[in-house]
């Protein structure tokens, strides 16, 4: 629902523009330009739809291979003592548990088609003890805004868009991502233990959000120290040598369990092509509004309003161009995808916009479209602090993928 009210909104305010463009101005150019637009726009999108075919069935299909050597698995074990402090009001053995740490780890995995049915399972076993029907309970606000931070290890189709739009290294954006996404869940975690008044400082807690948060400090450290040049190459390197060893591993634990690694990757690389045409329609729609409204001079107008206030302030502006997709991350995964895929066909995928736009794609997840989703298939009506949670861990993911975007390309 929410994509329709911003597909509308875009040619909307494109036509209003441009109309007035044509009237107070004499720009008889601007309704051409915004037609030509629409067309080139519709084309791109087609064929980056095609063009991500060979590159989703490879990823597809070693996340298949990872997925039946017990990847998820091992990471469901490896974060459940910090789940159970995480949610004091569900025992120990609540049903919810395995579903949602299967979920927790396949978004971490960037395995999105594995992870939604699992969450949708874990809500309904949580409903199932949930006092008041209608309304959200304490555990299913937590879990919601887990997945509404978005942490996630490996941005695979973050990736396969950049070697589509002809990115030198695809994976650059790989450090950065996980930092910003990294701070994004840490805001939407210590937002939740506030409104629920859950000790943070249990040792189990500390152990793990303490671990974690010296090993990001020191990363971001240990850049900090460094030339740009030297960052970019360093990021460039460790995440190729960091994706390329996760890749061993999925193959290593699917011969430990003794599984046919060629079969299981055709089975997932199937899936891969499947997605490929299936999104050509949702990427083409997208992109055409943004086409227009870009024409139009709506979003020059928009972009040049944001960098006066910023300039006005002495901040630098260079990535005003990707706050659109920054803007749109909370309300439409398929118009972030689109705003993301725009800034890279305009400016480059290795430019610093197109960058930019990269990092905030893979920060947070969609707020609205997951509360609608999760709460909506067990008929929660009364989300009561969710939305506000979800926001803050949104706020925190972008302004942290802007900084860390600075770090590591500027």
């Amino acid at each position: 629902m929410a994509l329709n009210y911003i597909w509308i909104f875009f040619f909307l305010i494109a036509f209003v523009i441009g109309l007035a463009r044509l009237v107070f101005f004499g720009d008889i150019e601007v309704f051409p330009a915004m037609i030509n637009s629409v067309f080139d726009s519709a084309d791109a999108g087609f064929t980056i739809s095609l063009g991500l075919t060979g590159v989703l069935t490879l990823w597809l299909g070693l996340m298949r291979i990872g997925e039946k050597g017990g990847v998820v698995n091992i990471f469901a074990r490896a974060v459940g003592p910090f789940f159970n402090r995480l949610f004091p009001d569900l025992p120990n053995d609540h049903p919810a548990y395995g579903p949602m740490m299967l979920n927790i780890s396949a978004n971490m995995l960037g395995l999105d088609n594995a992870a939604t049915p699992m969450g949708l399972k874990a809500m309904e076993e949580m409903q199932k003890t949930n006092m008041a029907k209608d309304t959200a309970s304490n555990a299913m606000i937590m879990f919601l805004v887990l997945n509404t931070s978005g942490l996630t290890i490996l941005p695979i189709s973050i990736m396969v868009y950049r070697a589509q739009l002809g990115a030198a290294n695809p994976a650059d954006i790989f450090i950065p991502i996980l930092l910003a996404t990294y701070f994004s869940t840490i805001a939407g975690l210590l937002a939740v233990a506030v409104y629920q008044k859950i000790n943070l400082l249990n040792k189990v807690v500390l152990a793990y959000l303490g671990g974690l948060t010296v090993l990001i400090v020191g990363v971001i450290y240990y850049f900090s120290t460094l030339e740009q040049e030297q960052i970019t190459n360093i990021s460039s390197i460790a995440s190729s040598l960091i994706l390329f060893s996760v890749i061993i591993s999925f193959i290593l634990l699917a011969i430990r369990k003794k599984i046919n690694i060629y079969e299981t990757f055709i089975e997932g690389a199937k899936e891969g092509f499947q997605i490929a045409i299936k999104i050509i329609p949702f990427l083409v729609a997208i992109l055409v509004a943004i086409g227009a409204f870009r024409a139009s001079g709506a979003m020059e107008m928009f972009t040049d309003g944001v960098r006066w206030v910023f300039q006005s302030i002495g901040i630098d502006t260079a990535f005003v161009e990707a706050l659109p997709t920054a803007l749109m991350k909370p309300l439409s995964g398929s118009g972030a995808r689109g705003m993301m895929v725009e800034a890279m066909d305009t400016f480059g995928a290795d430019s610093f916009v197109g960058r930019v736009a990269s990092t905030v794609q893979g920060a947070t997840d969609t707020t609205f479209y997951i509360i609608a989703v999760y709460f909506g298939s067990v008929g929660i009506k009364n989300t009561r602090y969710a939305v506000t949670c979800g926001l803050i861990a949104d706020f925190a993911g972008i302004v942290a993928a802007i900084l860390m975007a600075y770090l590591f390309f500027k």
